[in-house]
């Protein structure tokens, strides 16, 4: 038996004798000729018995493999250009794992809900193994990012007394005899631990309740949530755009074969490099009212008008300095105009929206309580985060960005569901 290899690694094995653990993919025949895709997880690549040179045996039993067969393949490592890993194998010998009968997913076109149904299998084909590699090496670029830039990361509870951003789209269940919620945001108990280790961020899930069927929206979904102690409005501001600098820049660099294989242009992703531009919340008002959009001062901005913004410039836009009276309770205001407050959402271009959100945090205790008091929080639940302004507060500032719509803009993908393995949707909690 060859070197036991995968087929990431096979070019270190030019002209050598290997054995590749996968499956089937896909199979034709010309003749005396069999050509099997096998995929094993790294990558897919074309195995190839010839009937004069494998004998009847091994020949019969590559006849009989079936789509998501799993096999062992013994074979020659041969260089081919054509090829897009630049190799195939010359088989010797063939042994079946598993068989697979009547595979639904063929290579035919699927609709969406067919094809999500059975997203345990879906995510087996050469695209959507793609995104998936995709997606962890943003989350590795994240981690690396934050990591090699002084933060620490502290993991929040999922199961929360309370909403940080005080709406009511939480799903509830019992914590014993109490009422408990799935988390939207780790944010609150990320501003605790700043206070504690300076720069600190959370990695996890997060849960909306909404009755969401749009492209840019999960139910559940993933966010990172750095928090940073003595950091400001455009101290906050850098931190951001550096890190979704590095996170693409890590994606063209590390994924080039996978973007390849998704379809993605990258000429739309080499530009994106700090600093972004930068926009106040009254200039975007004015380009959109210029543009025709019927918005006025004080009014959010749709996913139209996030759009027509982007298009205007070629990486993430900042549009900062949003009222007051649109942002959440813990917004720190502008000194010079409390009216609106040091926050900024960051723009993807392509239309693909917001996929970062932050702010400089109230830190003073008597404003702090008084927004307590304008929302009617409940200081049982909420006592513990006006704690923090009590002992040693300090001007801080933090941000999350939206994993799965990074992603999504990133990879080029038309719904946020493909950048997630399982996706909950709307009316979508299986499998």
């Amino acid at each position: 038996m060859g070197t036991i290899t995968t087929i990431n690694e096979v070019n270190r094995y030019d002209g050598q004798a290997v054995t590749l653990r996968g499956w089937v993919y896909n199979k034709r025949s010309s003749g005396k000729i069999q050509f099997l895709q096998l995929r094993d997880g790294t990558g897919v690549i074309q195995c190839v018995a010839v009937k004069s040179e494998v004998g009847d045996e091994v020949f019969a039993a590559c006849q009989q493999l079936t789509q998501e067969s799993s096999v062992y393949i013994e074979g020659t490592v041969r260089r081919d250009e054509r090829a897009q890993s630049g190799y195939e194998i010359s088989v010797i010998g063939v042994e079946q794992v598993g068989e697979s009968h009547d595979y639904p997913i063929t290579l035919k076109e699927h609709g969406v809900d067919f094809l999500l149904d059975h997203r345990h299998l879906w995510m087996r084909t050469p695209r959507q193994r793609a995104i998936l590699k995709i997606r962890a090496e943003v989350e590795r670029a994240m981690a690396q990012f934050l990591d090699e830039s002084g933060f620490t990361r502290v993991d929040p509870p999922v199961l929360t007394p309370s909403s940080c951003e005080g709406t009511t789209e939480l799903f509830h269940t019992e914590y014993f005899d109490q009422d408990a919620y799935l988390t939207q945001s780790g944010q609150m108990y990320m501003e605790a631990a700043a206070m504690a280790l300076g720069k600190v961020y959370s990695m996890g899930p997060a849960f909306r309740a909404e009755h969401s069927k749009t492209r840019r929206h999960l139910i559940e979904f993933w966010m990172i949530e750095p928090e940073m102690a003595f950091y400001g409005h455009d101290d906050n501001l850098r931190v951001q755009e550096d890190l979704v600098s590095f996170v693409v820049q890590h994606v063209l660099t590390h994924c080039e074969l996978e973007l390849k294989t998704i379809g993605r242009d990258t000429s739309k992703l080499e530009s994106v490099r700090a600093p972004f531009p930068r926009i106040t919340y009254d200039e975007a008002i004015e380009k959109l009212q210029a543009l025709g959009h019927d918005l006025k001062w004080g009014e959010d901005f749709g996913a139209p008008d996030e759009t027509a913004l982007a298009e205007q410039y070629d990486r993430p836009v900042f549009v900062e300095r949003y009222p007051t009276e649109l942002k959440a309770f813990y917004m720190q205001p502008d000194p010079n105009r409390p009216e609106v407050v040091l926050c900024a959402d960051l723009l993807a271009p392509e239309g693909y929206g917001e996929i970062v959100g932050g702010s400089q945090r109230i830190h003073d205790y008597d404003l702090l309580k008084k927004r307590f008091e304008e929302h009617n929080l409940p200081q049982d639940t909420y006592g513990w985060y006006l704690d923090l302004r009590k002992f040693g507060s300090v001007p801080h500032s933090g941000f999350g960005i939206g994993l799965e719509r990074t992603i999504a803009w990133i990879c080029g993908l038309e719904h946020v569901r493909e950048s997630n393995p399982f996706p909950r949707l709307l009316y979508r909690l299986y499998p």
